[in-house]
This record gives C-alpha cells, structure tokens and sequence, in this order.
C-alpha cells in the first residue's frame, strides 16, 4: 500500500494536531511535517515533499494564496508534484478562488469530518481535478462567471486552438469529472481521456486540471447551471 505523505499549515496549533491526529489514523496517509505559517510552508514543502499540503488560507507573515502560488510553480509536472489542499470556512469564498486559480487542487472546510477529510487527502493525493462535494464547483461557477471576471476575448482564442474533442474533455473536467468517468461519458479507453488531457494542458499552458477547469468557467465555456 502506497502511503500518501501530508504536510499540514495552519497558524493554529489546535487545527494542526486535530488533524494530525485523524490523519495518522488512516492506514495509507501519514503526517510528515507541520508549517505555522505560509512561508514555513513553502519552504517545509521543498525540503520534505510532500504528496499533499493542507493550507490555510490567512497566515501570517505568508498567506496560504500565495504559499501555494510559489508551491505550485515549482512544480515540474511530475506526478510526484505537491498537490495544495486550501482549509478554510464558509466566509472566505472569494480567498478559495483565488487559491484555485494560484494552482490548488480543491478546498475542504474546517469542519469536515475525519472520513471527508481523508477522502480529500485521497482525491487530491490522485490529482483528480475539484473536489467533492459540489460546493466547490458552486464558488467556481460564482466568481468564475462574473460578466467583469478574467475572462474574455484573449482567453477564448487559447481555446480555438483546442479540437473539438479536447474541448468538449476540458468540458467534462471542469464538470469534476474523473478520467474514468469522462472515459464513459465518450465511450473511448481511460487511457484515451489522459492523452487529451494533457493535451487541453499543454496547449493552454495550465499546470493541471484543476487550473483547466478554472479555465473552462473563466472563458464561459461552461457556465453556471449546465453541470
């Protein structure tokens, strides 16, 4: 069994060992190091390589936005890269955006449950695009979909240059598809589905699904109420 090595960062030392604790306890994930803060994280992330690194958005002296902006540019597209896990609460959608679009692959909220939460570590442990539950496809939809948002023209030319089936696959990520389920979506081999995604990745010069499907909601590709 493959264990999937987690770095927590959280300038609250309660939430740190909460988490540690449940964490621990799950036979395939174990807790490598502890950041207090953004700029801990980042360097604790260099320095231990984590598979997943559960951040927290408002810390001191670094925020966990741009903590994992400079954890997720180091990246070399490996799978081996670190994958950022935003911790926050319901008031901070905007925060949550912004960190998706930095490079995380998700948000939990604070409050989940020891289950959600390994599942989470586990989903994003895979390099699945969004996570369950839909909460985090709605705050896509919201801000991503704004008339005055990151969107516009320049976007949707980088689009054009997609082919009609790595467009209709960057459709389905942004959906929260997996490879699997996107396979049986088009009736072509998982295999298949990889070979366009990275494709869609590279031809827009995203570092992963989670930015690709950022991406897809900015350029009105998909838009709010068409899951």
């Amino acid at each position: 069994m493959t264990t999937i090595r987690v770095l927590l960062a959280d300038d609250q030392k309660m939430v740190r060992q909460g988490f540690t604790v449940l964490l621990d306890a799950e036979p395939d994930i174990t807790v490598v190091g502890q950041a207090v803060d953004g700029l801990e994280a980042v360097e604790r992330t260099a320095e231990l390589a984590p598979d997943v690194v559960l951040m927290d958005v408002r810390m001191p002296r670094l925020g966990g936005i741009e903590a994992t902006r400079r954890i997720t540019e180091s990246r070399t597209g490996g799978a081996a890269d670190p994958k950022v896990l935003v911790l926050t609460t319901f008031d901070l959608d905007e925060y949550v955006f912004e960190a998706l679009r930095a490079g995380a692959s998700g948000f939990l909220l604070k409050d989940a449950s020891a289950a959600e939460l390994a599942d989470a570590v586990r989903v994003v442990a895979r390099g699945e695009a969004l996570l369950a539950p839909n909460l985090t496809k709605l705050l896509i939809e919201k801000f991503a979909g704004m008339p005055d948002g990151p969107g516009g023209g320049r976007l949707k030319e980088r689009v054009a240059d997609l082919t009609e089936r790595e467009t209709e696959v960057l459709a389905l990520v942004a959906r929260g598809l997996s490879n699997l389920e996107i396979a049986g979506e088009l009736v072509v081999a998982e295999q298949t589905v990889k070979t366009h995604v990275s494709r869609v990745l590279v031809k827009l010069g995203l570092r992963d699904r989670t930015q690709a499907a950022v991406f897809a909601y900015e350029t009105g590709l998909v838009r709010p109420g068409r899951l």
